[in-house]
């Protein structure tokens, strides 16, 4: 079993594998590697932005999946991205991945940031035979940030000062979609995300329709609602977009990956079930209220000084994990009020105002204090 850490509030961590780098001068050639789905792998960014800050004169290269790769490909922190191919088949990946070894060993790389930690990355990892490395920490209860933290501050380069301050190559991407959509450019845009995987993470159209009254008429009258994401939320966008009318900026399945990070930037405030697009906005330093339900949100919540949540599962544990609400129906996010959602996100929004965009600093995770 694992403690409690003083400063965080989480269970400690549990010991990551890891061969650290014991050299006097900081490496020239670092892989980090992620090869798990779009959140996941969004949320490794800021951890390996802020290792680069401490070392700027390394050259920090990324191994990833194809259909995830134009995010870290967006912003400027890689040398070089590479994706491995082949969708979901484990057969495919493993292909893609013999080819492009021989290529990766020409690169010498002196460390090897396995965030993964699976048996395909392991093969890289073994196949580069770095000099340092470290693995992803898979199953201890910590969030998955904290995790990645702690994996990468393993392998010895020194402490993590984490921030939303990454920088976009095309900061303007998508813009041009967004005005033809129907952004007037001058209303201040809220995202609304009913992206949710499953039924038991998702918030009923009509509590987004609520929230988004109360927020008209109590919060900021000019205010237009942005829904971006994959084509399978189309129909919940659709019902959002006959609900709110003009007021509602459907894009859904219409933006590429990097289109929709650029776009979150210009976002105000970000309310989303569990999904990849929450963990773009959180990255971005978007002010982010999460909504779980069937989910684990003690390892997927938005973190930050910026940042809330909130645990609808009313089950001790709070381990719904499956996308099916374990308490039968309706599943426990049908029954979060929107008034209490707008009253998390106003105080969200003052507290965000007065946050300095960190994740992780002095040792000890940063939120926003929503009692103020």
């Amino acid at each position: 079993m694992t403690g409690i850490d003083p400063h965080s509030g989480l269970p400690e961590r549990e010991d990551v594998h890891a061969r650290p780098w014991e050299r006097p001068r900081a490496p020239e050639r670092v892989l980090a590697i992620r090869l798990h789905a779009l959140g996941d792998t969004v949320l490794t960014l800021p951890y390996l932005n802020a290792l680069a800050r401490r070392h700027p004169g390394m050259r920090l290269d990324l191994l990833t999946r194809a259909e995830v790769a134009g995010v870290p490909r967006s912003i400027r922190l890689f040398n070089r991205v590479y994706a491995i191919g082949g969708g979901r088949s484990r057969t495919a990946q493993w292909m893609w991945a013999t080819m492009l070894v021989p290529w990766l060993r020409t690169r010498r790389y002196q460390v090897v940031l396995d965030l993964q930690r699976n048996r395909l990355s392991r093969f890289v990892r073994n196949c580069l035979a770095p000099g340092a490395w470290c693995e992803f920490d898979r199953f201890s209860p910590n969030h998955a940030g904290e995790r990645t933290r702690a994996t990468i501050e393993a392998v010895g380069l020194g402490g993590l000062e984490v921030r939303a301050d990454l920088v976009l190559r095309e900061p303007s991407a998508g813009r041009t979609k967004l005005l033809d959509a129907g952004w007037d450019g001058r209303s201040a845009l809220v995202v609304l995300n009913p992206a949710g995987a499953f039924d038991g993470r998702h918030w009923p159209i009509a509590s987004y329709t609520r929230f988004a009254e109360l927020w008209l008429k109590r919060m900021m009258p000019a205010t237009q609602f942005l829904v971006l994401g994959l084509p399978n939320i189309g129909e919940r966008a659709a019902k959002l977009r006959g609900r709110l009318g003009e007021r509602c900026i459907d894009l859904a399945g219409r933006t590429t990956l990097e289109e929709a990070f650029a776009l979150l930037g210009k976002a105000r405030l970000m309310v989303s079930e569990d999904s990849g697009l929450m963990h773009m906005a959180w990255v971005s330093g978007v002010p982010t209220l999460a909504l779980f339900g069937a989910s684990r949100g003690g390892w997927a919540r938005p973190l930050g000084d910026y940042s809330d949540w909130i645990k609808a599962c009313q089950r001790v544990d709070g381990t719904c994990i499956q996308g099916q609400c374990l308490e039968g129906s309706p599943s426990c996010l049908f029954r979060l009020e929107p008034d209490a959602v707008f009253v998390r996100a106003r105080a969200l929004l003052a507290a965000s105002d007065r946050g300095a965009g960190i994740i992780y600093a002095d040792g000890r995770l940063h939120t926003p204090d929503l009692d103020d």
